[in-house]
C-alpha cells in the first residue's frame, strides 16, 4: 500500500474480489487490502515450504555418492551436497527431515533375480544351481511380473512397502517364545562399574534413561545422519521408544504405545512393584530414585502365591499366553496390575546377583553375563516391554530389547546416552551414591497385588519349562579381541567392516569345511520408515579368497583376492542401503502370493533356506559423548543375540575406538556341529591372518621405496606409493 506496488502480480486484488460479503460490507477497503494480503502470504508460505521439502525429498533420492571412491567425488555429487546444506535446517529438530525423506523404491524384478542367483552361487553345486535358475527364469516369465505388480500398487499408497509387512509376518506373527528367538540385549562397560552400589546405579540409570525420553518428547535429540555426512535418517522408530508393550494374541501380537507415564515397574525377589518417578510434577532426583529402590531392596515381604514366576508367561509360547491374559487377566486386580506393568515407562528388574567381568574367571564371567542379560532366569524378565533394564547386586547393568518396535541401532542411540550421563554428568559421590537431596515424605513404591488361580500357576510352570529348555540351550562367547582395531585397519585401506566380515568367512569356513548363507544387517533408513534388509556377505569373491589361503596360493595373490572381495562386500551393503538388496523385494512378493493364494515353488525355497551365519555390527554413533583419551576404560561392550538357526552361529560385534573389536558369539549346545567358543577362537585367528597377510604388503611397499637409487627424483616414492 505504502510503496504503490503489488508484488503477487494481482493475486492479492484477485483474492479480495472474492472475499465474503460480510468481509465486504464490515471493513473499509484497506482493511480488506490486508486481510487479502495476509491470506496470500500464508499460501505462499505454505507453498513454499512444500516446494523446499519436494526439492530436499528429490535431492536425498540421489545416492550415487555413496558408491564414488572417497577421495574422487564428482562435481555433481560436490553440487548436490552443496545444495542438501543450504536446503536444510540449521537447528533441525529430531522428527524435522521424516517427510523430506524418499520412498523406498520397489527394484526391478529381474535386477533382484539376477542378485540372488550371484549370491548363492558359492553355495550350490552346478547341478543345483542350474536347478535354482531355471526355477528363477520360470517364476519371472510368470508368477513374477504379475506380483511385482501388485507390490507396485502397495509401494504406491504406502510409506514403505516392507516396513508394517516386516514387522507383522516376521516378529508379530511368530508364535515361538520371543526371548533368545528375538529379543537381544545390550552391556555395560567392559573394565568400570560407576558404582558398587545397586540402589544408587538404578537411581542414575533410570533418571538418564527418562531423561532421554525427555529431549525425545521434545524433538532436542540431533537427527541421526549417516556417519560422516550431513544425510539424514529416518528416525521414526524412536516413537515407540517408551511405554510401550507388545501384548499377546492367538493369530499375532499386537504392539501398544501409551502417552508418558510416570512410572516405571520394578521386579525384585518375585515381587513387582510400581515406582512413581514423578511427584507433584516434577522429575524425582537421582538420589530420591535410589532412596525409594533401598526401600523395595529392604523390603522383605514374600511374593503373592503364584507371583514369583508370573515373568515366564512372556518367555514361553505366544497362544498359551495370550489365553491366560484374556481369561485371567483382563479385569480386576490382575487387569490393574498388568496394566501398571504394560503401561509403564520401562522395566526395572533388581537382579540378586553379581555380574561382570571381575573374578576369578573373567572369560566364564562375562558368558554368564552375556547369558543373563539375554534371558535370566527366564521369569525376573517381562520380555513383551520394549526395553528392560537390570540392574545387578553389584552395580553392573544391562539391558535386553523387544525387537519388532525397532532394531538394534535404535537402541543402542539410546543405551549409549544412558551409560555417558551416568557416569560423566549425573556422577556419584565418593561412598558411590547419588548427588542430590531426598524428599524423605514420598510415598512408597506400591506393591502390585495378584489373584493368580491355579490354573495360571500350572501356565506359567508349563511357559518355565519351555523357555528354561531354550535357555540352557544357549551358548554365549563374549571376547574382546584387542591385537588391532579400526586404526590399523584403516592404515590398510579396508572398509573395517568388510575386514571383519571376510574373517567372518574364512573363520566359519574352518570351522564348518564349507561355506553357509550369511545374513548381516544392513540399514535402510535413508528412507521413511525404513529398518533393515541384508548383506548376503558369502559371494563368489569372497569364497574365492578362502580357497584361496586355505589351498596354499601365493600371498600376492591372496591379497588381490581379498581387495576383490572388500570391493564386492562394499558395493553389496552400499546396494543394501539404498534401496537394491534381494531378501525384503523377495519377502514383499512372498507375501502378495500368499494374500492371492497362490504357491510360488521359486519363492518357497527362496524363504525355507536357512541362515547358519546371521551377523550384526552394534555401530558406536555418540562418540563424542565418550573421553576415550582422558578415561580409556570407559569402553562399551556392545551386545548380543541368539541364533537364527539351531545348527548355525549368531556373531555381534561393535568396533570401538581404535583399537579394539568386542565380539558375541550364540549357538546351541544342542548341535554337536557348534560350539561358540571354538568359533570365537577362530575368528580370532582369521582376522590375525587377514592382518598378517596385508600387512606383509605394505612392509614389501615400504621395502621398494626404500631402495630407491640416489639419482631418483623426491616424486618418485610418491608415484610408486
Amino acid at each position: 500500500m505504502y510503496m504503490h506496488s503489488d508484488p503477487s502480480m494481482g493475486l492479492i486484488a484477485k483474492i479480495q474480489q472474492h472475499l465474503p460479503l460480510s468481509l465486504h460490507s464490515s471493513l473499509s477497503s484497506q482493511g480488506q487490502n490486508i486481510v487479502s494480503a495476509l491470506a496470500f502470504s500464508t499460501l505462499l508460505w505454505l507453498s513454499l515450504i512444500l516446494v523446499l521439502r519436494m526439492c530436499l525429498k528429490l535431492l536425498l533420492s540421489y545416492h550415487q555418492w555413496m558408491f564414488e571412491k572417497h577421495g574422487r567425488i564428482s562435481n555433481m555429487t560436490k553440487v548436490w551436497v552443496t545444495l542438501v546444506r543450504l536446503l536444510s535446517s540449521r537447528k533441525p529438530l529430531l522428527y524435522s527431515y521424516q517427510t523430506s525423506l524418499p520412498h523406498l523404491p520397489v527394484p526391478a524384478i529381474k535386477d533382484t533375480l539376477r542378485r540372488y542367483l550371484e549370491s548363492v552361487r558359492p553355495l550350490l553345486t552346478d547341478e543345483d544351481f542350474k536347478r535354482m535358475t531355471e526355477l528363477a527364469e520360470k517364476f519371472e516369465s510368470n508368477l513374477g511380473n504379475r506380483l511385482q505388480r501388485y507390490l507396485k500398487l502397495k509401494a504406491l499408497w504406502a510409506t514403505n512397502y516392507v516396513s508394517d509387512w516386516w514387522e507383522e509376518y516376521i516378529y508379530l506373527r511368530s508364535r515361538s517364545p520371543i526371548m533368545v528367538n528375538s529379543n537381544y540385549y545390550g552391556m555395560d562397560f567392559l573394565y568400570v562399574t560407576p558404582t558398587p552400589v545397586q540402589a544408587a546405579r538404578a537411581g542414575n540409570t533410570i533418571t538418564a534413561l527418562l531423561l532421554y525420553r525427555r529431549k525425545l518428547n521434545r524433538e532436542e535429540l540431533n537427527p541421526s545422519r549417516v556417519p560422516g555426512t550431513v544425510i539424514p535418517l529416518c528416525a521414526a522408530q524412536c516413537e515407540r521408544m517408551f511405554n510401550t508393550t507388545r501384548t499377546p494374541g492367538d493369530e499375532s501380537d499386537v504392539l501398544q504405545h501409551w502417552q508418558d507415564s510416570e512410572f516405571v515397574a520394578v521386579y525384585h525377589k518375585g515381587r513387582y512393584f510400581r515406582l512413581w518417578v514423578y511427584h507433584a510434577g516434577r522429575l524425582l532426583s537421582p538420589r530420591e530414585i535410589e532412596y525409594q529402590i533401598q526401600r523395595i531392596l529392604d523390603d522383605i515381604s514374600p511374593s503373592q502365591p503364584g507371583e514369583h514366576n508370573l515373568g515366564a508367561l512372556t518367555a514361553g509360547d505366544r497362544i498359551p499366553w495370550s489365553r491366560m491374559r484374556k481369561q485371567y487377566f483382563s479385569s480386576g486386580v490382575n487387569k490393574r496390575s498388568l496394566d501398571a506393568i504394560e503401561k509403564a515407562a520401562f522395566f526395572v528388574t533388581l537382579d540378586d546377583e553379581d555380574k561382570g567381568m571381575k573374578g576369578d574367571d573373567p572369560t566364564g564371567n562375562l558368558d554368564r553375563y552375556a547369558k543373563s542379560l539375554l534371558h535370566g532366569k527366564c521369569y525376573d524378565r517381562w520380555f513383551d516391554k520394549s526395553f528392560s533394564i537390570v540392574i545387578f547386586k553389584n552395580g553392573k547393568n544391562g539391558l535386553n530389547a523387544e525387537h519388532s518396535w525397532a532394531d538394534a541401532p535404535t537402541v543402542a542411540h539410546l543405551w549409549e546416552y544412558t551409560l555417558a550421563t551416568d557416569a560423566f554428568h549425573l556422577g556419584y559421590t565418593e561412598d558411590g551414591h547419588c548427588k542430590g537431596e531426598v524428599d524423605r515424605s514420598l510415598p512408597q513404591p506400591q506393591r502390585l497385588c495378584w489373584d493368580i488361580p491355579s490354573e495360571v500357576q500350572t501356565q506359567v510352570s508349563s511357559s518355565l519349562a519351555v523357555a528354561q529348555a531354550l535357555a540352557d540351550d544357549v551358548d554365549c562367547y563374549v571376547f574382546p579381541f584387542r591385537d588391532f582395531g579400526k586404526g590399523q585397519i584403516k592404515k590398510l585401506r579396508v572398509s573395517p567392516d568388510a575386514f571383519i566380515q571376510i574373517g567372518l568367512q574364512l573363520a566359519y569356513y574352518r570351522d564348518r569345511g564349507g561355506f553357509c548363507l550369511t545374513y548381516e544387517a544392513s540399514m535402510t533408513r535413508l528412507f521413511r520408515e525404513g529398518r533393515t534388509e541384508t548383506v548376503r556377505s558369502c559371494s563368489s569373491e569372497s569364497s574365492a579368497f578362502v580357497k584361496g589361503v586355505e589351498n596354499g596360493e601365493t600371498e600376492e595373490q591372496c591379497r588381490c583376492l581379498f581387495r576383490l572381495a572388500s570391493d564386492r562386500h562394499q558395493t553389496l551393503y552400499r546396494m543394501a542401503m539404498t534401496g537394491a538388496g534381494i531378501d525384503r523385494h523377495l519377502f514383499c512378493l512372498y507375501v502378495v502370493s500368499k494374500y492371492l493364494g497362490i504357491e510360488s515353488p521359486f519363492l518357497k525355497e527362496v524363504l525355507s533356506e536357512p541362515w547358519r551365519l546371521s551377523t550384526s555390527q552394534t555401530p558406536v554413533q555418540q562418540m563424542e559423548l565418550f573421553d576415550l583419551k582422558n578415561h580409556p576404560d570407559f569402553i562399551s561392550l556392545g551386545g548380543g543375540f541368539g541364533p537364527v538357526a539351531d545348527d548355525g552361529y549368531g556373531v555381534s560385534y561393535i568396533i570401538v575406538g581404535e583399537d579394539m573389536i568386542n565380539f558375541h558369539v550364540s549357538s546351541k549346545h544342542s548341535c554337536s556341529e557348534t560350539d561358540s567358543h571354538r568359533f570365537g577362537a577362530q575368528i580370532s585367528k582369521a582376522l590375525q591372518d587377514i592382518m598378517h597377510l596385508l600387512s606383509a604388503d605394505c612392509k614389501t611397499l615400504s621395502s621398494s621405496i626404500g631402495c630407491v637409487g640416489h639419482g631418483s627424483t623426491q616424486t618418485e616414492p610418491k608415484k610408486r606409493l
